[in-house]
């Protein structure tokens, strides 16, 4: 972050260090734990000023929670471009290799309240705000690059679908219920989006390792008032993971805030999450070359015939000072953009241009929420806009009009070629009409191409996403009415769905015939680093300490998070020692497990561990003695499987880690 937006944040940090209490208005506390009452036990008194600024402010602490994205973490960093994009965009920050931007990034899920699981099946909203020299430009995208819908007045409607249900505020935090699933069979724009969110995208690991999609088609332009159409992408550098769905579940209730503790964990050691920032480009000449539209916001671009350039690189390096006024008050906004970006004609995006600002309105209390720290941007702002809720600039001099002679018509506006804002002059003419365009009703083209570029085991976990979601619904005529959509897809994921909820498969077989795929949309096309990677050392018996060390060692070489998992906490040695119980540890909670054992019986705590591992697909490492000790015992574990190691060289690690799951288990 830079010192300038350090600065800004600072101007309101509050240390309580050393200091006296005082009240808000400056008059210092002779006592804060009782009530100013008529003798010790008579009734309180009005004149209790203290009290009714304390009792009156903690009354008003919370403020409205987002409607979607409610459920959020956020994180502070650096921007950097790699190279001038001069080429595309006159943006200040896409053109100077050697400025650094500080940025602040939101994550968050859609449908849960505040308080819901961060592991729940949903798309992940992946927000940056860049602050650059030039002003704010805010990219609100998601960590899924295409949306259930195509025109924003059907947000309430989609949003409304799949919100907890009204007759009973259920279920929190997910989509498997009938509204939602009866908005998807009603409107078959939804499709698209819906099958990656079933597939494993819709249940990430972590924060640190999604791709973020600014969903939209934008406009860069450039100084000599060229355009072209661009879609923004960010490509994780700790590689793309997900969870499975029982583990999901599982970790619902083992640790509610996997997610954003994970996130926090990683910046407070070091481990900072980056990603590349990538652009698509299609030259406006090339609008309409391809067998879908450009601005539909439920179509992807293909990577396969529109690569993305990798133009810079994000790191997240600070975590906020204080949740509340950083994380919670952020305000974006898709129309918060500098020169050298503009919009296009994607008509969802039309609509959230409008939309947004209303919703910062309604939550942070009236116009002037850029005034709160974390929303101003690092130049100076200059305007004649004026009082309203909350202002807290204290705004000088007589004249607050344009355009004025009294102070030399300042503020003034300035002219393009010295940075002023001017939207590309796109010509547009036609007549004002409610009406989709044709090149908008594909609806299942790109789902199946979605399906085609899946592995089989991608597609497998597909068919359990909807499998689950769908069974989940009460009325038969909602699950019959969603497997029959999923039939216009994939004849098989219809199939294999429908036995599984207990509907009828469809007489005819409507999918679309194509056998199109992007190379890209695999998740296991990306490899995954070993830092960052986290295990579980299990202890069974006793272990000399001079092991452990040399584990400890490897792990902290290779940059792994690691825990020693034994059946008592134990100070081994003043800095060394089991931090970790099989009460307080859990499988979910770790990317692998290495059992040690001196030659004991397994423990029960040690078989249960291991075999949750093993069905997880997660690797595995035992020393001999664990190995022969497991084979003898109950655990439903084959120690030939894929993913399973058995070795006493703590560098069997680089071997072993180097996937994520072995799916062929």
């Amino acid at each position: 972050m830079s010192n300038k937006k350090q600065n800004q944040l600072n101007e309101v940090t509050k240390s309580n260090d050393d200091k006296a209490m005082t009240t808000n208005n400056g008059v210092k506390v002779s006592e804060d734990e009782n009530t100013l009452t008529v003798g010790e036990r008579g009734p309180s008194l009005l004149e209790d000023f203290h009290f009714r600024e304390k009792i009156m402010h903690f009354d008003h602490e919370r403020i409205p929670e987002r409607i979607v994205h409610a459920r959020g973490f956020g994180a502070h960093g650096e921007f950097q471009v790699y190279k001038d994009l001069s080429e595309y965009t006159s943006a200040d920050f896409l053109t100077q290799p050697n400025k650094t931007t500080p940025v602040f990034v939101r994550f968050s899920t859609v449908q849960g309240s505040k308080g819901s699981p961060d592991t729940v099946r949903d798309v992940r909203g992946f927000a940056t705000k860049f602050y650059t020299d030039e002003g704010i430009f805010d990219l609100v995208g998601n960590d899924i690059p295409v949306f259930f819908i195509q025109d924003a007045i059907k947000f309430p409607d989609l949003i409304h679908a799949v919100k907890p249900e009204p007759h009973n505020e259920m279920p929190q935090g997910g989509s498997a219920h009938d509204t939602f699933w009866d908005f998807f069979a009603q409107n078959p724009e939804t499709t698209h989006t819906t099958m990656w969110a079933m597939s494993d995208r819709g249940i990430p690991k972590n924060f640190r390792q999604i791709e973020g999609f600014g969903v939209h088609t934008f406009r860069l332009v450039n100084s000599q008032g060229q355009s072209h159409f661009v879609k923004f992408h960010w490509k994780p550098l700790h590689g793309l993971e997900s969870l499975v769905w029982d583990e999901a579940q599982i970790l619902h209730g083992k640790d509610v805030d996997f997610h954003r503790k994970d996130l926090y964990e990683s910046i407070e050691k070091g481990d900072y999450p980056e990603w590349e920032f990538g652009i698509q480009v299609i030259r406006p000449e090339q609008e309409f070359d391809f067998d879908f539209d450009i601005l539909d916001p439920t179509k992807i671009w293909p990577e396969d015939q529109v690569p993305v350039q990798k133009i810079g690189k994000m790191t997240l390096n600070q975590n906020v000072t204080n949740v509340f006024d950083e994380t919670e008050q952020a305000a974006f906004h898709p129309g918060h953009i500098v020169p050298g970006i503009d919009f296009s004609n994607d008509p969802l995006l039309q609509g959230r241009l409008f939309s947004y600002t209303d919703t910062q309105i309604s939550r942070l209390g009236g116009p002037n929420f850029n005034q709160i720290p974390i929303n101003r941007p690092v130049n100076e702002v200059h305007n004649n806009q004026r009082d309203a809720m909350h202002q807290t600039n204290i705004n000088k001099g007589q004249v607050a009009y344009h355009k004025n002679a009294l102070n030399n018509n300042d503020p003034h506006t300035t002219a393009k070629e010295d940075g002023g804002y001017e939207h590309y002059q796109e010509k547009v003419q036609g007549h004002k009409i409610r009406q989709r365009s044709e090149s908008f009703k594909d609806y299942y083209s790109q789902p199946k191409l979605y399906l085609n570029s899946l592995s089989k085991d991608e597609y497998d976990h597909t068919v359990d996403g909807f499998s689950f979601e769908i069974g989940m619904c009460n009325s038969i005529m909602v699950k019959q009415n969603a497997v029959n959509q999923l039939n216009k897809v994939d004849r098989e994921l219809a199939e294999r769905v429908a036995k599984n909820v207990g509907v009828e498969v469809p007489e005819s077989n409507e999918e679309v015939d194509s056998n199109a795929k992007d190379s890209q949309l695999t998740m296991e096309k990306y490899d995954i680093p070993l830092p960052g990677h986290s295990v579980a050392v299990l202890i069974n018996g006793n272990i000399d300490i001079e092991t452990l060390k040399l584990y400890a060692q490897t792990f902290t070489e290779n940059k792994l998070n690691y825990a020693f998992v034994g059946q008592h906490p134990k100070n081994i040695s003043e800095s060394f020692g089991i931090t970790e119980t099989f009460d307080t540890a859990h499988p979910t909670l770790f990317d692998s497990i290495i059992v040690l054992s001196d030659g004991s019986d397994i423990l029960p705590s040690v078989e249960e561990f291991t075999e949750l591992t093993y069905k997880h697909n997660k690797p595995l490492i035992l020393n001999q003695n664990a190995a022969q000790a497991l084979s003898k015992s109950n655990a439903k574990i084959s120690l030939e499987a894929a993913g399973v190691f058995v070795s006493d060289r703590p560098q069997t690690i680089s071997q072993a880690f180097n996937r994520a799951r072995y799916w062929d288990r």
